[in-house]
């Protein structure tokens, strides 16, 4: 029985160590029972047995109530400590159950309140990120913004004659490309309205008879400047001869005068030229039934003075057929008007004459329809002297109205026949103007400043 209840403790000894106490209990109380128990049937037999019996009767008697003893408490021990293991089973069981319920209900708890607090601070990192990277943005762009608004400054303070050239340079570019935009809006209104030119009003005339040949002047400049490594040299080049390579959109307005009156010039100092090729053909004319009044006409140009528009108008006959007509003129005398009017040199110079003429004939009659000379502004009034053969510098606008009417008056009484006499206006009403004689002959500081 000791042996069983040692071997039995010594199993679960280590694993339960409740289990162990309740077998040492066990063992105890065993003890004590087997004690009791041997003692009372010892007893029992004495009472019984009066009478001797033999020692192998005894013997053979005995065993079998040991055995059954120890089988029982064996089984007694067995089952205890089976119900002990059973209980500490169920009882550990439910504290680990216990447990992990509490465990998990404590981690979802938490777990939900830590994911709400790592979404509150996630949002409150992104709102500070955000907030630091608009204020970064807002300081960049703001000090670069101020930076290039007041880089012209800094550079107009470091490098002043650069800046000035630069200036004029960029305006000169942004409008020579408005008019190009609006030539070739005028140049599809042309194509496309029934009447075609003659749709078109003074100012628009004006630009599409002047903007191709600025288009052709200021081709090589703006190519050169915008090749790489070539601009650098070319740009330079380009404004150390603004009247050769620009055009007026690039002209400060000292230039604008100063060139003006040098294109002026050369074209006025045509005029003897010209007057010279009238004469030299009067001969042919003698049995022309207006030599007579054209002849006198030539005289008051000889003599210092100009003859009427009517008188003009009378003699417009003369020029419409012989030595005067498109066709009949000598090349000298068609180069020289090519001059006069200061229109380039081209292959095709009675083309351009012929072009010229009808274009600034439809100014003419653009300018009737809209009110006459005198509903001209003071600049324009300048661009039209300028345009037909008169200087305007110095000149009042009463002088430059009556001018202009003189001229109108004859450029609307003509028709295509007569295209030569429009081209000899400039001297026929402009030859021994007061103007017209100082700018050829009197040296002024604006030649100097051209050349």
């Amino acid at each position: 029985m000791a042996l069983a209840l040692r071997v039995a403790c010594s199993t679960w000894r280590i694993k339960w160590p409740q289990e162990h106490r309740c077998l040492q209990q066990l063992k105890r109380s065993s003890v004590v029972i087997a004690q009791q128990s041997h003692y009372t049937t010892n007893a029992s037999q004495q009472q019984q047995q009066p009478k001797p019996q033999p020692t192998e009767a005894i013997a053979a008697a005995t065993p079998p109530q040991i055995k059954r003893n120890v089988a029982s408490e064996i089984t007694s021990v067995g089952k205890a400590i089976y119900e002990a293991r059973w209980d500490a089973k169920q009882t550990a069981k439910q504290q680990q159950s216990a447990g992990s319920m509490s465990t998990s209900t404590e981690q979802q708890t938490g777990g939900d309140h830590d994911k709400d607090k790592k979404k509150d601070n996630m949002e409150v990192l992104r709102s500070k990120r955000e907030q630091m990277r608009d204020n970064m943005q807002d300081y960049i762009f703001t000090r670069y913004f101020n930076y290039v608004k007041n880089y012209d400054k800094v550079l107009e303070k470091n490098f002043p004659k650069a800046m000035q050239l630069y200036r004029v340079f960029f305006d000169g570019v942004k409008d020579f490309f408005a008019d190009m935009k609006r030539f070739l809006k005028i140049a599809r209104i042309a194509n496309d309205a029934p009447q075609g030119i003659r749709a078109l009003n003074r100012q628009e005339l004006e630009l599409y008879m002047q903007m191709p040949r600025d288009m052709m002047k200021v081709a090589p400049a703006l190519i050169g400047c915008s090749l790489p490594m070539v601009g650098y040299a070319f740009f330079p080049l380009v404004f150390w001869y603004p009247r050769t390579f620009l055009t007026s959109h690039f002209w400060t307005e000292q230039q604008r005068n100063d060139f003006q009156s040098y294109y002026m010039k050369r074209r006025l100092q045509c005029n003897k030229s010209v007057f010279r090729c009238l004469q030299a053909k009067l001969k042919s004319l003698k049995t022309h039934h207006k030599h007579a009044e054209f002849e006198s006409i030539l005289g008051q140009l000889g003599s210092g003075t100009h003859p009427t528009a009517d008188a003009l108008i009378a003699v417009k006959d003369i020029f419409a057929e012989g030595p005067y007509s498109l066709l009949g003129m000598s090349r000298k005398h068609i180069k020289c008007l090519v001059k006069m009017h200061g229109l380039p040199n081209s292959l095709f110079k009675r083309h351009r004459l012929h072009e010229h003429a009808f274009l600034v004939h439809y100014m003419d009659l653009a300018i009737n329809r809209e009110g006459g000379v005198h509903n001209l502004r003071t600049d324009a009034m300048r661009y039209c002297c300028y345009l037909r053969g008169l200087n305007p510098d110095n000149l009042s606008r009463e002088e430059m109205i009556e001018w202009l009417r003189n001229w109108v008056k004859v450029s609307t009484s003509i028709q295509g026949e007569h295209i030569t006499l429009f081209l000899h206006l400039p001297i026929l009403l402009g030859y021994n103007h007061p103007r017209n004689w100082k700018t050829i002959y009197c040296k002024s500081t604006t030649e100097d400043a051209a050349s």
